[in-house]
């Protein structure tokens, strides 16, 4: 079964077993990043920090690719937040993409960013290079979060100082929110670069290792008696950030078996 739909882009039949969503608003930061929003299903159930598979109506079988959800479960629309890659199957035509548009999303969210696979802890730490950020804004974004947590320190590096951008506007707006501003002052961001200067610089391994990033932000180094952490980043940050975690006590859990820290391992093209 197929479903015809009527879009600015080329028309193709859509699969059956996914939304036809409406692009609402897209917005570049770069020339390698940028976010857009989607209309949400009414049918449509996510925990905040799940990702879906999306797509685009661009051929007759079309290209799925994992994308984090950036929005929070409450949320009445779909957020996502993308890189730019111009070979790339799904995004050298997700950039493209302009208000009015059909995105194809997959029927079925899920990950292991949730809540539910951590066990019970103090101090949150969510760690993200690059777009890695996307399933900790859903996340500081929900209420949730900060019954679970009386800390959350969410730390982002990227390359340069105008990829940090998206994750600062985020957490100003989350503390500035009507809805969980008043629970999220106990926020923190950490944003580093790795190539371009800013005041704090360098991967956050190496600064874990150093000290620094403990120091800089006047915390006690990371313990398994009261600190949780999620990862979200690059193959190469998720095994070195792991590794960091693990030298510190703490163990990896699922969704079946909550533990002390997570890793996502989805990735987009």
């Amino acid at each position: 079964m197929t479903i015809e739909i009527q879009t600015s882009q080329q028309e193709f039949p859509i699969p059956a077993g996914v939304f036809a969503q409406k692009v609402t608003s897209v917005q570049h930061y770069t020339d390698r990043l940028f976010k857009f929003r989607v209309t949400r299903p009414e049918s449509f159930r996510f925990r905040s920090g799940e990702f879906v598979m999306i797509g685009l109506p661009n051929a007759e079988k079309p290209v799925f690719r994992a994308y984090s959800i950036a929005s929070p479960s409450w949320d009445e629309e779909i957020e996502f937040y993308s890189i730019k890659v111009e070979d790339g199957p799904l995004t050298e035509h997700l950039q493209k993409i302009k208000v009015g548009d059909t995105v194809l999303m997959r029927k079925k969210s899920t990950g292991t960013l949730v809540k539910d696979a951590l066990l019970p802890g103090k101090r949150l730490w969510m760690f993200s290079t690059g777009t890695g950020i996307a399933p900790f804004a859903s996340l500081i974004r929900d209420p949730e979060t900060y019954e679970k947590f009386e800390e959350v320190i969410l730390t982002h590096t990227c390359r340069d100082v105008g990829e940090l951008t998206y994750g600062q506007e985020l957490v100003a707006a989350v503390k500035d929110d009507p809805l969980c501003g008043e629970f999220a002052q106990g926020l923190r961001l950490y944003s580093t670069t790795t190539r371009e200067d800013y005041p704090f610089q360098g991967r956050i391994t190496d600064l874990m290792a150093s000290g620094k990033v403990f120091e800089d932000l006047g915390v006690s180094p990371i313990s398994a008696e009261i600190d949780r952490g999620m990862i979200c980043g690059s193959m190469a940050m998720l095994h070195d950030t792991k590794a960091a975690l693990e030298g510190f006590g703490l163990v990896e859990g699922a969704n079946n078996r909550p533990d002390t820290f997570v890793v996502e391992r989805a990735f987009v093209d």
